[in-house]
């Protein structure tokens, strides 16, 4: 195989031994809160990108969904904004592979190949050498999918247009799964920060864009994936809504976090 990117954040945004990693993982899926009952598997997801001890519990509930879907999601296709390296437009890693302490993922060379065709994306290793979005998704996708390809991009300044442009050149069909990665707000006191997070997830639900980074730092990919969502007539739920507050205790500044899965209409 070539060149692979390495795990960045093992160790810190979750563990780096593979038992240990497994364990959690488990604990998580089996823990969630599986309140919601979709008409349909998901298209997509929104799931947080924290370390696994604020927003995993969070993150579980979307990816509890994909479990009767282990076989048949060959293809996921990850957007996550950028927070060490700014860039314009989508990045592509290069590259064969992503690691992480449960293995390797390899890319979806083909789908990556037409992408780097649109004048939007470019191929940049270093927006994605250090980027966490992106890689704290990879062992819940390991965990709950038997084998799959990935195409993974880091999101920096650009469109919703331009994003949702890429999401239909890799839609596919039920093999293909979309992954946007974002938190809500940052750092706001706990009771502001439930009413900025609530009325963001309406606004979510609503298809809306009317919410920038100061609600949700992946907005921009979150942006795109609302287009397509009206393009192909989805329909949002959301899963589960909670911030660091909840699940670590300190309450003075906390992050948001919210998981949404996105289905076809059953009319």
């Amino acid at each position: 195989m070539g060149l692979v990117r390495r795990a960045a954040v093992a160790g810190s945004f979750y563990p780096s031994q593979s038992d240990e990693l497994g364990r959690t993982i488990g604990n998580l899926l089996m823990d969630c809160r599986q309140e919601v009952r979709l008409p349909l598997p998901p298209k997509a997801l929104i799931v947080p990108h924290a370390g696994y001890v604020y927003s995993g519990a969070v993150a579980a509930s979307a990816y509890a969904l994909l479990r009767p879907l282990h076989a048949e999601i060959s293809r996921v296709v990850l957007l996550g904004p950028v927070h060490r390296v700014p860039i314009s437009g989508l990045a592509l890693p290069g590259g064969e592979a992503f690691a992480t302490p449960l293995g390797t993922v390899p890319l979806d060379l083909g789908i990556c190949k037409q992408l780097e065709a649109l004048p939007q994306v470019s191929v940049n290793p270093a927006a994605h050498a250090l980027e966490h979005s992106l890689e704290v998704q990879l062992p819940f996708l390991q965990r709950v999918l038997d084998h799959f390809t990935l195409v993974p991009l880091a999101v920096g300044d650009t469109s919703a247009e331009q994003v949702a442009e890429v999401l239909e050149q890799a839609w596919g069909g039920s093999e293909t799964l979309i992954v946007i990665s974002s938190d809500l707000s940052h750092y706001l006191p706990y009771p502001l920060a439930r009413r900025v997070d609530q009325d963001t997830a309406l606004t979510i639900l609503e298809l809306s864009q009317q919410f920038g980074h100061q609600q949700a730092c992946g907005a921009t990919p979150i942006h795109g994936l609302l287009r397509a969502a009206q393009q192909h007539q989805l329909e949002p739920h959301l899963l589960d809504i909670r911030n660091s507050g909840d699940t670590s205790g300190d309450k003075e500044r906390v992050v948001g976090y919210a998981s949404f899965a996105f289905c076809e209409s059953p009319k």
